[in-house]
């Protein structure tokens, strides 16, 4: 009985080890002390998922966002314009593996609702962090609140200018797709006189 209690106790530092080690390799959280970071292994949230299953649904309210600490995880959309029989047309985004995190918007949007779906492709931990941790964090320690907040505006401007890159990049290809497309119906016109 006795062995048991100290496996748990010890199971649960190593744990709690496990987790301040991933928070201060994170990009939002790289720049906080050692005691901040105690204080955070006591906020955080880990969350298991099995394979297949779905973390949240696009759509669904957001409540925080997900660092990776095992496992793979898919988002994807839902393309509302093509249903067949109640189902919608999936569309790939991305995958993430350990370190990667997600869902980081919804800490700071209000009110929040997620714009992809996200699903556990392996069994997955994840470490949450959410909008009530954050304002925890803000209330009780301003300064850490303030390192975070930064580190987490850094994060949401880096994402909206490769996402401007990325649809400037589809504008000038469905441009080149629709002077393409102009050309062949010129050269048809020029066949068939």
């Amino acid at each position: 009985m006795i062995q048991n209690l100290w496996e748990n106790v010890l199971n649960k530092r190593k744990k709690e080890t496990d987790i301040y080690g991933f928070l201060k390799q994170s990009f939002l959280f790289k720049d906080l002390s050692s005691k901040e970071l105690e204080f955070l292994t006591h906020i955080v949230h880990v969350r298991h998922f099995q394979g297949g299953e779905k973390i949240f649904n696009q759509g669904d309210p957001g409540v925080g966002m997900y660092y990776i600490l095992t496992g793979t995880v898919d988002i994807i959309m839902h393309d509302p314009s093509f249903e067949v029989k109640d189902d919608k047309e999936e569309i790939f985004i991305t995958r993430l593996e350990k370190g990667d995190f997600f869902g980081e918007l919804s800490l700071i949007e209000e009110p929040s609702y997620r714009s992809a779906s996200a699903v556990a492709i392996t069994r997955c931990t994840l470490i949450g962090f959410f909008k009530p941790d954050l304002l925890q964090v803000i209330q009780r320690n301003p300064q850490t609140g303030n390192k975070i907040s930064l580190r987490l505006a850094e994060i949401l401007g880096r994402r909206l200018r490769e996402t401007t890159e990325k649809v400037t990049e589809l504008c000038v290809e469905l441009n080149h797709f629709k002077k393409d497309a102009g050309n062949a119906g010129t050269n048809e016109k020029h066949f068939t006189s």
